[in-house]
């Protein structure tokens, strides 16, 4: 492990379970104080205290995302904390609503859209004012951002949003030497994946429906993103990449 985050701060919501606990453990371990938002405060709380123990730098800040002044609090609190703000990773998200779009409730498309694209606007938005030059923002899109999927017509709508809001913030930021990107996610192995297959947590998921016909790791999204974190992905802002085993290439 290297020590490339070494010195930095980095945000990540939905940072207990899943893809967002990999980030907050692999930024911990490259060095950098990990701030987690999300809404179990329980679970947060031990993951900052293991971290912490481990001799890391964690700070736990219970967040509702959909909320804009709890993301302006856990921007707040990491700065409080740790005098400075490097690195944010928008990655909390679920599936409110499935089913034909003729089937799906406005109350439904609305709660999908709250998580999966306002939270990111709401991050956004109070980010990159407290955003250190040089610093990144990575916003996990997932492969629903670049594909249609049938009966999740309201998550793929919101992750096409994050795609094109990741897009327009970038080049808003580039010239102050801000960078943000997206992930195209796909076939991560996450209890949201698992939920949607409906998998146990120990069943064997099978082939994925993929090139490499496998189901990534949360840590292998992980080791992605502490890359764009890095200074070594300085020359990196407004792509959407996909880190998917080929999915979105067929």
């Amino acid at each position: 492990m290297t020590e490339r985050l070494a010195g930095k701060v980095v945000l990540v919501t939905g940072g207990t379970s899943g893809i967002g606990e990999a980030i907050a453990r692999r930024v911990v371990a490259e060095g950098a104080a990990a701030v987690i938002g999300a809404r179990r405060a329980e679970v947060g709380h031990a993951l900052a205290d293991e971290l912490r123990a481990n001799g890391g730098r964690a700070l736990f800040v219970p967040t509702d995302v959909r909320v804009e002044a709890d993301a302006q609090a856990l921007v707040a609190a990491a700065v409080a904390e740790f005098g400075r703000l490097d690195g944010a990773v928008n990655n909390a998200g679920t599936v409110t609503a499935s089913g034909p779009v003729q089937e799906i409730s406005a109350q439904d498309w609305a709660a999908d859209l709250a998580v999966n694209l306002d939270a990111v606007f709401y991050g956004l938005k109070h980010q990159v004012p407290a955003m250190r030059t040089g610093g990144s923002i990575v916003n996990n899109a997932s492969m629903a951002a670049g594909i249609g999927i049938p009966g999740l017509s309201p998550y793929v709508a919101a992750k096409h949003g994050v795609v094109g809001l990741t897009r327009s913030v970038a080049l808003e930021c580039a010239e102050r030497g801000v960078r943000v990107n997206a992930l195209i996610t796909g076939n991560v192995d996450t209890p949201l994946y698992r939920g949607l297959l409906g998998a146990g947590p120990q069943d064997d998921l099978g082939e994925a429906p993929n090139p490499t016909k496998r189901t990534a790791s949360p840590a292998e999204i992980a080791a992605f993103v502490a890359f764009l974190l890095s200074d070594e992905a300085a020359f990196i802002t407004g792509a959407a990449l996909p880190i998917d085993g080929g999915a979105t290439a067929q």
